[in-house]
């Protein structure tokens, strides 16, 4: 068991952590929570260091620690980076075959150094028991694959790969390894759905401990037993998964809150009677009592869950073209292989599109070649009149200037009138008045990607691209980014694995297989029931479900097919009237439009253009009405 007592670490003249406490058994699997630079990468890396007097970690207890900062020699192959997780049995094998052809030519049986020798051989076979050897290869092979890699990447060597899928070789080593804890900072960040299922069942079935950092909550319920959050210096320490415990923690508050209140009275009232009391000679025992009494009064404190919050929000988008982006015939190949294959597609003004997918498919490819990252193999791209497009790459946050401070990073980019409120918009990006001349290189991943977001709304856009955006976000500013996606007014396109995220945030799916795009009408939620996923996640590991084909069905699956036939057509009856609604509340303010045209006021070319604008609306939805009544005529 590793126990942490008095723990004090100071950084930046501020206490991290200011004399806390806690143990880690060997059975407990702990998500270890709080909001972006509260310490928790630090307090993973002062465990793993064993630095610190603090902190006793057994004599031979061995840590897997993945840490969000790798080195690599970049000419080594996968395969030869992730057999490194097995050094020491590989020492230790290489060590038995010789003491044992020693042990084979020698005859000094008495002798101290044979003596020495029987001693080493036994100490190997004994530590290579424990280690578990068994088929390496065959244990690389399974964790690779899990992991996302095939079997053509294993013989590549590192400088080929992202550093996503570095950081995956980095995971796969110490999964590899015989270990006794697991300490994992974002694991997840890097992974695709397939690849974070596989993990999450791998680490439900470790024996060891975990201590896991991660900002993606239905993760951490799955994996987890018990919560510590850090928080101003302390830490809040409960038995449970992260949803139960922020149950759990409000609750708490509520009664401190109640207790704290029902003092306040009993005091003020007991200061009334001091007051009253004291100078009257008959009443002045009593008086002294009550004051003695309030001196040995300890106050009730009322704990503070984390209240600061990003404030975010999108300026207006100026005013674009009808049509935003327009693809036609586009190709990508890279080397022989064809990633993205004839795709023709055009997104109208004012639209919210995810973009799914399984990993590897093209997703991020796609997008970087609408926002001119990439050049594709043929076809074209256009984007519309007036179109301003924010790009908001997997890798933005890595591309700061590491030698820039924070406030240099945005400062360097503001122009006009935005250079005066330059500390403003830091600081409603939570970059205090200390935190503003940090160096860029020292930030912390959430950090980073706040200040990558600060940076990206310096300039107007009314077409946003987003593709996960909120790797290293903490859960609270994950919701903060979501609502300001809400209430955006530009066109929107997204990649990202959370289905809590991606509920309620877009109106329409276009779905990358095989290459090609398809397009889906409707949100997340509808998108999944089509494809009979309950969470992207199982969309994702599945793939699409293939709906044509004669297939010999058991009675169980017939009654099955019957209940999702069922549910499609409530999805599509539902969607129908959804968009009635829709297209009558347009038509409404189509008509006040015409009312106001009728009385020639000088904003008349204005308001001629806001007509045209919510025609090209009511047209759209009618054509979706349209497509949606047809699939439904033709399934009932």
């Amino acid at each position: 068991m590793i126990a942490i007592n008095n723990l004090v670490v100071h950084l930046g003249g501020r206490a991290l952590f200011n004399g806390i406490n806690f143990n880690i058994p060997q059975s407990d699997k702990i998500g270890l929570v709080g909001k972006n630079g509260a310490g928790k990468s630090t307090l993973l890396k002062t465990v793993v260091g064993r630095t610190n007097s603090a902190v006793n970690v057994p004599k031979g207890y061995c840590i897997g620690y993945l840490s969000q900062h790798i080195v690599q020699n970049e000419n080594n192959t996968v395969l030869f980076e992730a057999s490194k997780a097995f050094e020491e049995i590989n020492a230790l094998e290489e060590r038995q075959v010789f003491v044992t052809n020693e042990l084979t030519v020698r005859d000094d049986y008495e002798s101290d150094e044979y003596i020495a020798l029987i001693e080493e051989i036994s100490y190997i076979a004994d530590r290579l028991s424990v280690l578990d050897t068994g088929s390496k290869e065959e244990k690389i092979e399974k964790v690779l694959l899990g992991l996302g890699f095939t079997q053509t990447d294993f013989d590549k060597p590192l400088k080929e790969f992202s550093g996503g899928w570095k950081m995956r070789v980095e995971l796969a080593k110490i999964l590899l390894q015989p270990t006794d804890a697991l300490f994992l900072d974002e694991p997840t960040n890097h992974l695709d759905i397939t690849s974070i299922i596989w993990l999450e069942q791998f680490l439900k079935d470790y024996s060891g401990a975990i201590l896991l950092i991660s900002h993606d909550r239905r993760f951490l319920d799955n994996i987890t037993n018990r919560t510590i959050e850090l928080y101003n210096g302390k830490i809040y320490d409960y038995k449970f998964s992260y949803s139960k415990y922020i149950e759990q923690r409000y609750a708490e508050i509520e009664l401190q809150q109640r207790a704290a209140k029902n003092q306040a009275k009993e005091i003020q009232h007991t200061k009334e009677l001091i007051d009253k009391f004291r100078a009257k000679k008959n009443k002045a025992a009593f008086a002294q009592s009550l004051i003695k009494k309030l001196e040995r009064t300890e106050i009730v404190e009322v704990d503070e869950m984390d209240s600061t919050a990003l404030y975010l929000k999108f300026p207006p988008a100026p005013r674009s073209g009808r049509e935003v982006v327009r693809v036609e015939s586009l190709h990508k190949n890279y080397g022989p292989k064809q990633v993205l294959r004839d795709i023709s597609f055009s997104v109208p003004k004012d639209e919210k599109i995810a973009l799914v997918g399984k990993n590897g498919i093209g997703k991020s490819t796609l997008l970087k070649i609408i926002a001119g990252r990439e050049i594709p193999s043929s076809g074209v791209t256009e984007l519309g009149h007036n179109v301003m497009l924010g790009y908001f790459a997997q890798d933005q946050a890595d591309r700061l200037d590491p030698k820039l401070t924070v406030f240099e990073t945005i400062d360097n980019e503001a122009t006009g009138d935005l250079r005066k409120a330059v500390r403003a918009m830091l600081g409603s990006f939570l970059f205090g008045k200390d935190e503003i001349d940090k160096k860029v290189s020292v930030l912390s991943g959430g950090e980073k990607t706040r200040l990558a977001i600060c940076k990206m709304l310096l300039n107007p856009i009314n077409f946003l691209i987003l593709d996960e955006p909120t790797n290293h976000l903490d859960l609270a500013s994950k919701e903060v980014l979501k609502d300001a996606i809400m209430e955006y007014d530009g066109t929107m396109m997204i990649v990202s694995h959370d289905r809590d995220f991606l509920s309620g945030l877009c109106n329409k799916v276009y779905e990358i297989r095989d290459g090609e795009l398809k397009e889906h009408f409707g949100g997340i939620e509808e998108f999944l029931e089509l494809q009979k996923a309950e969470t992207i996640f199982d969309f994702e590991k599945t793939g699409p479900v293939n709906l044509g084909g004669k297939v010999t069905k058991t009675a169980a699956e017939t009654e099955t097919d019957s209940r999702n036939l069922e549910r499609e057509i409530k999805r599509l009856k539902n969607r129908s009237v959804k968009l009635e609604e829709e297209i009558a509340k347009l038509e409404a303010k189509a008509a006040e439009y015409t009312a106001l045209i009728a009385k020639s006021p000088t904003n008349l070319e204005e308001l001629i253009n806001q007509y045209d604008q919510v025609k090209t609306q009511i047209e759209s939805k009618m054509a979706e009405w349209e497509q949606v009544e047809e699939e439904l005529l033709t399934i009932q």
